[in-house]
């Protein structure tokens, strides 16, 4: 695991950071996803899964 960044952050650190505010990727993409369905009381995932 090497570090990067000043020895502060590893590579994937620094990459999964910069996916949390890049709406091309597809990590976004299911991040928002997964928050919106987690916030719709009509959605299992709502009620941790169970409906």
């Amino acid at each position: 695991m090497a570090k990067v960044s000043g020895n502060t952050h590893t590579q994937a650190q620094m990459n999964h950071h910069a996916n949390q505010s890049n709406p091309n990727n597809a990590t976004h993409t299911a991040a928002a996803n997964n928050h919106a369905n987690q916030c719709n009381p009509n959605n299992a995932a709502h009620h941790g899964g169970k409906k």
